[in-house]
């Protein structure tokens, strides 16, 4: 029994790491859904620009003036970059959902057997 007891110790503790791979992922998902809604507003600011207006760029606690295709092409390099990221983090959420699922079966599982075992014991 004490088998039994050992497996279903490291079948949760598997199952509870699981779950914090989840959230932890799910958290970084949401950090960068916020980074991308920022520069899509960026980017839309740079729409309404007129042409001879002038970018600045935050830099510590100084504005330096920045070229505008520069500061476009940065900006889109960090939206691609972002969204990169968001779709690998959605794949590596949905791979963690499904261990999580799997692992719940094997702790169901282990649980039907213990208690068929306590059972049977008991009819001995």
């Amino acid at each position: 029994m004490s088998n039994l007891q050992a497996r279903m110790q490291a079948l949760s503790e598997e199952f509870t790491k699981l779950q914090k791979d989840l959230q932890d992922a799910v958290g970084s998902r949401q950090k960068l859904e916020a980074q991308r809604q920022e520069n899509v507003g960026v980017q839309k600011e740079f729409k309404k620009l007129k042409e001879d207006e002038t970018i600045y760029k935050l830099m510590g606690p100084i504005l330096l003036k920045q070229d505008r295709a520069e500061a476009e092409s940065t900006v889109n390099g960090r939206l691609e970059f972002i969204s990169s990221e968001i779709s690998r983090l959605e794949t590596q959420i949905k791979e963690t959902q499904a261990k999580i699922e799997k692992k719940k079966n094997e702790i169901l599982q282990l649980q039907t057997s213990a208690q068929a075992a306590t059972q049977q014991a008991v009819k001995a």
